[in-house]
């Protein structure tokens, strides 16, 4: 059937109206009707069904003894307002540690903020039940907070970590039951400690590197994906770090380590240490242009 040309023009700006009125959640885009991956999409991570924007804000490049890029760079204050800038733009999962030093930074953003709107993930170091239930309590003082959405032992990579940390599994499935934890899991630095932990039944998330050249990650792509995705299909949460390959990708190959994030369906959402408001914004804006379908 023809139409003509002021016909179709009413035709495309009622169909550029309705598309405008959307949600920026509902992930379309502006000329199809095609759900796109967007950093703000909100993804349900892991049994709990935790929400977490698509994208998550890192604060710990470079991080370690109680410092990190961020930290040296911004300040507690600094850090603080990149995290709440990012909350403003759609970007609520934010990712520390305590050996970034930078809990201080999100109990100052949680001040102006609803607690219940943020996810807020931690790590500890510790390799004992006394010093895991301790860090439970001292993070909670210095988050600001009264609950922990995601606590994660950090930096794992023993094939027998889940018989090395038994003490500290405890620990925080008790505290999970007391609902002062909500998941459970490692952050993993191994692919022997990654097939481990898509088979253990205490652990409901996995934080893993992967990126498309290898950066700082714990084997080639090629070997890491497959893991990945058996973490996925067993119905843990996955979360994806070096995605930028620790700032070594920003230069080159951005865009393609973020296509590379989003497409590979071995991560449900991903962790950027972005180091200023401005690339969390950057990030946001390249994810955007790259309309990956889903």
């Amino acid at each position: 059937m023809k139409i003509n040309r002021r016909e179709f023009l009413g035709r495309s700006l009622a169909f550029g109206a309705a598309a405008a009125a959307l949600p920026f959640e509902a992930g379309c885009t502006e000329t199809e009707n095609t759900p796109i991956r967007r950093a703000t999409d909100v993804i349900e991570l892991g049994p709990a069904k935790i929400k977490v924007s698509r994208m998550g804000v890192g604060t710990g490049t470079y991080g370690a003894g109680q410092s990190s890029n961020q930290l040296r760079a911004l300040g507690v204050d600094g850090v603080a307002d990149m995290l709440k800038g990012a909350y403003d733009r759609g970007i609520f999962f934010w990712d520390t540690a305590d050996s970034y030093g930078t809990h201080e930074a999100v109990k100052a953003a949680l001040k102006t903020l609803p607690r219940e709107k943020v996810t807020i993930l931690t790590k500890t170091d510790a390799w004992t039940a006394k010093k895991t239930k301790a860090d439970i309590d001292r993070f909670l003082q210095e988050l600001g907070t009264d609950y922990i959405d995601i606590l994660l032992l950090h930096t794992r990579m023993r094939p027998d970590w889940d018989e090395a940390d038994k003490g500290s599994m405890e620990v925080m499935a008790e505290a999970k039951q007391k609902k002062i934890l909500r998941s459970v899991g490692i952050s993993c630095h191994s692919v022997e400690a990654l097939k481990v932990a898509a088979k253990n039944p205490w652990l409901d998330i996995c934080m893993a590197r992967i990126n498309p050249a290898g950066e700082r990650m714990d084997d080639e792509p090629a070997i890491v994906l497959p893991v990945l995705k058996e973490l996925r299909a067993s119905g843990k949460g996955v979360i994806g770090i070096k995605i930028l390959g620790e700032g070594s990708l920003v230069e080159d190959r951005h865009n393609e380590a973020l296509r590379y994030a989003l497409t590979k369906d071995a991560v449900h959402c991903f962790s950027i240490g972005c180091e200023s408001l401005a690339e969390v914004r950057d990030n946001i804006s390249r994810i955007k242009k790259l309309a990956v379908p889903v």
